[in-house]
């Protein structure tokens, strides 16, 4: 059932002049244990010039959705209906012009660069390739032409980019790369599949301003693919939202965000933490508590210096003199862009990492000083949640197993009493008893990080270390692992570094805030005064680029942003175009990088 309001009804149907336009597409996948119905007539529009997202959690056939129209699914995949890409009907060409409107008319943007990139060719090779393929360039002038486009998505000196390859390159540059490859021979529509998930607040909002740019100057339909309701508020001209391979409600983004009419789009928006809103969002109940001095230190960092050595090179130093605390009972939120140093910190509060000068105090004990039998029970009183949870627990072993092993390696209790254990723990995170003996696999993403958070508590840590616990996670189930989080740390009352680039659910969790930039604080103290009045360019560069799912705000929180960024002496986004060609000056390169590369 697709809901339109009376405002957008003409817009939702009139897909007359449609660079690309979905009509009833049926998608279903024979497997052996059955066949998976993915998409349920799917009828949707991307028109010149107009960005359309298509939101909903994992699992709903967002991406095979859109895969239907670059004809990439894999062979078990049984597709009806029709889409029509620039006024061809593509299941009705053979594979050879198919190839021909891939990059030409139609194009994409991957989640992940770098497996969206080849690591063995360099940058310029894989920007030629298409052009090559093509017939628009080739040699000098295609090299040329790649250089162009480097400089036109604000990558700084593109002539040495082109002989670099894609691991050289920040993330966010690796980002901007796959939308040069993307826009190189100038396609008619855009299938951006969740562009800025794996990026800082800072480089996501510089993408977006890309992406918003290119599409107005250049006339380029978008079909953005995002769960994160920030950037449908940001980009947004219509939105789509799919719910169990079905088209639930459709409309412009005001609609759709500000008045939802369907019960799955209002949980959606719901589970959305706003910044600047504070405590109490989502039922979501961490007090604010004044910093009591008395309380005993879970960390104490005093001028902390880390260096990563390299081969015939000078070390690189990674945190450079950082000094903050964390008491007993407060959570202290650890931001910063990537490589800041904000996972270095917190793999050397584990003992993973040797500090190369400063002090390290945890729990009371100087880890510089400790052997290697202190150290270990020393991580006995630790508790931590990795970023990726299918990475973190052992595919091998039954969920029951791997929540127990901390019991195990530690040898604390008996067979039944860590069994009684783990029974405590499955319900203290909301999990079936069940899952006991199910193994990774077979449970959802969400699930999983549940599982990492009851084994994280296991022996019952008088410290936390959460290193990204909800980055990878949907809006509704960020939701309730963030529900379960906060109930846990009001019961256990442990200490919590919580190290994360989502300024919003930093703002809904922490007591104390840590800015990292560089490996260097540039900010620090009560979460109001750093997350509601920051005092450095950094830190207000930072907030300004975190968007919020309301549009009427998020268009102001732009404008205010490009005035922030004027005032700091930034060029705002402005994208030439002369003829064929085409050039742009982005406003905020990312931060610089190992000057040694």
């Amino acid at each position: 059932m697709t809901t339109t309001t009376p405002a957008s009804a003409g817009t939702a149907s009139d897909s007359s002049g449609a660079v690309l336009d979905f009509r009833d597409i049926d998608v279903r996948f024979g497997t052996e244990f059955g066949t998976v119905h993915a998409v349920k007539g799917v009828s949707l529009h991307v028109n010149p010039g107009e960005v359309v997202a298509l939101v909903g959690e994992s699992g709903s056939g967002k991406s095979v959705t859109s895969m239907t129209a670059m004809r990439l699914l894999p062979g078990n995949a049984r597709i009806n209906g029709v889409v029509t890409v620039a006024g061809t009907d593509i299941s009705r060409i053979p594979e050879r012009e198919m190839r021909r409107k891939r990059g030409k008319d139609i194009a994409m943007v991957f989640q992940e660069p770098m497996t969206a990139l080849n690591p063995v060719l360099t940058i310029g090779t894989q920007l030629t390739e298409a052009l090559e393929l093509h017939g628009i360039a080739t040699g000098k002038a295609a090299q040329s032409r790649a250089v162009e486009l480097l400089e036109m998505v604000g990558i700084p000196e593109p002539h040495r980019r082109i002989k670099q390859y894609p691991h050289e390159l920040s993330g966010g540059q690796r980002q901007r790369v796959v939308i040069a490859i993307a826009l190189s021979c100038d396609p008619r529509v855009i299938i951006a599949d969740e562009p800025t998930t794996a990026l800082d607040v800072t480089v996501q909002a510089d993408i977006l301003d890309l992406l918003r740019s290119l599409k107005d100057k250049l006339n380029t339909g978008i079909l953005l693919i995002t769960h994160n309701m920030g950037v449908v508020a940001d980009m947004a001209d219509r939105v789509a939202v799919m719910f169990k391979g079905e088209l639930v409600e459709e409309g412009t983004a005001d609609e759709v965000l500000l008045n939802p009419q369907h019960d799955y789009t209002r949980v959606l928006l719901g589970s959305v933490p706003r910044l600047g809103a504070g405590r109490d969002q989502m039922g979501v109940n961490v007090p604010d508590t004044v910093r009591n001095e008395e309380a005993d230190l879970a960390i104490d960092l005093q001028n902390l210096v880390i260096e990563y050595h390299r081969l015939g090179r000078p070390p690189f130093r990674a945190v450079d003199d950082v000094s903050f605390q964390v008491r007993q009972g407060e959570i202290v939120g650890l931001v910063g862009e990537s490589g800041s140093g904000k996972s270095t910190i917190g793999r050397c509060a584990l003992g993973l990492i040797p500090a190369a000068s400063g002090e390290f105090r945890l729990l009371g004990e100087d880890l510089g000083q400790l052997k290697r039998s202190q150290l270990k029970a020393l991580r006995r009183r630790i508790g931590v949640i990795f970023q990726d949870p299918a990475a973190s627990l052992n595919p091998r072993m039954p969920i029951g197993e791997c929540i127990a092993e901390p019991m195990v390696v530690h040898k604390v209790g008996d067979k039944k009493s860590r069994e009684n254990k783990i029974y405590e723990l499955l319900d203290a995170v909301q999990l079936p008893r069940a899952v006991y003996n199910r193994y990774p696999h077979e449970v959802s993403g969400g699930q999983r990080q549940r599982i990492s958070i009851a084994r994280a508590l296991t022996l019952d840590p008088e410290l936390l270390v959460a290193d990204e616990p909800t980055s990878a996670l949907d809006v509704s189930v960020q939701a309730r692992v963030l529900r379960i989080f906060a109930e846990l740390q009001a019961e256990y009352k442990f200490a919590c570094l919580f190290i994360s680039h989502d300024l919003s659910v930093v703002d809904l969790l922490a007591h104390q805030v840590v800015v990292l930039q560089q490996g260097k604080v540039v900010e620090a103290g009560l979460r109001e005064q750093i997350l509601h009045d920051p005092q450095q360019e950094y830190t207000q560069r930072l907030l300004a680029a975190a968007p919020v799912p309301d549009p009427r705000e998020q268009r102001q929180r732009r404008e205010q942003r490009h005035q922030l960024l004027r005032s700091f002496g930034d060029e705002v986004v402005e994208l030439k175009v002369s003829g064929d060609r085409f050039h742009e000056r982005s406003h905020h390169d990312t931060p610089p990088e190992d000057p040694d590369r």
